[in-house]
């Protein structure tokens, strides 16, 4: 699951074997955090309108708190915006990507997640699920996602959740958690969990980084605090991947739903491809475009 480089020792390469991630403390800077926290709350406030971010609102919010980081749940694929794809381009960050990846690097999806603080419906809990299970590209071993805490992440204000060592089994299939009040749009999640698999909770420190592997099943609870947490993070992949067809296989009915999302953002007539949704996105960051 990594490659050979001499970046990573040898029991942080066996820990991710073993696991499925590794956590590299303190690795973002405050003065970087701050300024993609500034560009967020611009995001917001409609001060910026980045062309393709996908801004996902609580619209129950929005009447007592109007155009504010009060509604704004997450900036989704913010590829086009310069302040906030510098993530994607920090060389601290890309020089452990590269462990996992290869030299050649695509960023392929970013986020910025805004988790706020929920109810007794738990709207913003995020149940455990394979990031893999979104992806038509292979192989899954040379994807990984870099994820930063903007601020402190732990049990109270919903910090990520893994069970390690899932990354070795295969994708599961995924669907809308039969909960009432609880699902978020494209928030899928197993649609069966093994609940004997130990699980970890991820606390984290503002600037820790995680880096995962699109088959680690992982999650994140709901926000019991009256503040925010905020992270950051690029799912990255080899340029060498290639897309598959995910016709007759358990991401068909995502392929739908995302096909219709894009149909009706884009007041598109035509239907387009999974594979069309994700070059998209894509965004070279390091070496050659090979395939992708």
């Amino acid at each position: 699951y990594t490659l050979d480089n001499d970046l990573l020792s040898r029991e942080q390469r066996q820990f991710y074997e073993d696991n499925g991630y590794l956590l590299i403390r303190n690795l973002v800077s405050d003065q970087d955090i701050e300024r993609f926290r500034n560009e967020f709350t611009k995001i917001c406030k409609r001060e910026v309108n980045p062309p393709g971010v996908m801004i996902m609102k609580d619209e129950s919010l929005k009447s007592q708190f109007g155009q504010s980081e009060r509604v704004v749940n997450k900036v989704q694929d913010f590829q086009e915006d310069e302040e906030l794809f510098r993530y994607c381009t920090l060389p601290e960050v890309l020089k452990y990507v590269e462990c996992f990846t290869g030299p050649n690097i695509m960023a392929m999806h970013t986020m910025l997640i805004n988790k706020l603080p929920d109810s007794e419906k738990q709207t913003f809990l995020h149940p455990m699920h394979q990031d893999l299970h979104y992806f038509p590209f292979r192989p899954a071993s040379r994807i990984v996602c870099a994820w930063t805490a903007m601020e402190r992440a732990d049990q109270d204000n919903g910090c990520l959740v893994v069970q390690p060592g899932t990354h070795r089994t295969a994708l599961k299939p995924h669907g809308y958690p039969d909960l009432e009040g609880k699902t978020n749009k494209l928030f899928h999640g197993l649609l069966e969990e093994d609940e004997k698999i130990p699980k970890v909770h991820l606390v984290m420190e503002k600037g820790d980084t995680v880096f995962f592997h699109p088959l680690l099943i992982h999650g994140s609870g709901i926000n019991r605090t009256s503040g925010f947490r905020k992270s950051i993070s690029c799912h990255f992949a080899s340029s060498e991947c290639h897309y598959i067809d995910v016709k007759n296989t358990t991401q068909e009915h995502l392929e739908k739903e995302l096909q219709d999302m894009v149909s009706k953002k884009y007041n598109a007539t035509t239907s387009v491809e999974l594979k069309d949704i994700w070059n998209f996105r894509a965004r070279l960051v390091q070496g050659e475009r090979i395939n992708l």
